[in-house]
């Protein structure tokens, strides 16, 4: 069994500030200051995580930093965000935020390469939406790193 941790929270997670992936980043932050974040998983990535931080107003330095050295709560974490000089978590910019996060589609490339190290046939049934193979993705390291 792994003595890192594959992060399970799900991209279309939020709290109560109703940022879809905020959780699963203060997450994998979180993990990766304690030296505990599973190695295939950047603590901050390009991706949805840099997303989140670019839309919301934030930088990726400073969630780090805060993270790191406070080791915040989940609620914690949102209240340090509400706090930030410029941080735009007005209703209009959450909404294109998530729309963002949930109209993301991964390339074919990446989208077969997901099905197929996570054994699911490539027969259409899974369109590339990035939250949905991410979610795959999960399950299969969470198996190979805890279940086998």
């Amino acid at each position: 069994m792994s003595s890192t941790i594959v992060p399970m929270i799900p991209c279309s997670a939020a709290g109560p500030l109703g940022v879809l992936h905020l959780p699963r980043l203060w997450l994998k932050v979180s993990l990766e200051a304690c030296g505990k974040l599973d190695p295939a998983y950047p603590g901050i990535g390009k991706g949805f995580d840099q997303i989140v931080i670019d839309m919301l107003g934030l930088k990726a330095d400073a969630v780090r930093d805060f993270i790191t050295k406070e080791k915040p709560s989940y609620a914690q974490f949102e209240s340090w965000v509400k706090s930030q000089a410029g941080v735009k978590l007005d209703r209009a910019n959450v909404y294109k935020l998530n729309s963002v996060v949930l109209g993301y589609h991964h390339d074919d490339e990446t989208r077969k390469a997901v099905l197929k190290a996570a054994g699911y046939p490539d027969d259409g049934s899974v369109q590339g939406s990035a939250v949905e193979l991410n979610a795959i993705d999960d399950w299969a390291a969470f198996h190979a790193s805890v279940l086998k």
